[in-house]
């Protein structure tokens, strides 16, 4: 009896189905299916945050602007021939980068927290990123450094001073 009946309602069940489906099948391929509810209105406008909004560091007052190859060009702030820190603009920001001592008699700059890599030659400066390990500009130079002047380095000065 048990089998009778549950034999008789999936045989109900795939009736409606066969009846049914050519239907849904026709209205999918016009289009004709059933029309959206229109989104809701909100309310309260929301102010964009400020997090969101693309934050712009003003150039160092002071800085001297480098001149790089592609067009490229950032600026710096600072004594290259004596400071411990110098403060690069670059991408609209600013980075505080320390001195780290070469045995190459290059000047270097390297701040690990940001990944910016500062490294100045007498012909050249060129500026890297550690994060993604990529070389952002390359043949740097100053306005004097174009006149055919070396870069401001440290070893420059001490070469000078012997």
């Amino acid at each position: 009896m048990k089998k009778l009946l549950i034999a008789t309602v999936v045989g109900a069940l795939s009736t409606t189905l066969l009846v049914a489906a050519p239907t849904a099948f026709a209205q999918t391929a016009t289009g004709a299916a059933k029309p959206k509810a229109p989104a809701p209105k909100r309310l309260i406008k929301r102010k964009p945050k400020a997090e969101e909004q693309a934050k712009v560091d003003p150039v160092p007052e002071g800085s001297e602007k480098w001149s790089c190859n592609e067009g490229l060009s950032f600026d710096m702030k600072g004594d290259m021939k004596r400071d411990q820190i110098v403060t690069v603009h670059w991408a609209n920001k600013n980075y505080n980068l320390p001195r780290e001592t070469t045995t190459t008699g290059a000047d270097r700059f390297h701040d690990a927290a940001t990944g910016m890599d500062l490294v100045v030659i007498p012909t050249k400066a060129m500026l890297f990123s550690d994060k993604d390990s990529s070389r952002l500009a390359d043949e740097c130079k100053t306005a004097a450094m174009v006149q055919g002047a070396p870069a401001p380095t440290q070893s420059n000065a001490v070469n000078k001073a012997q």
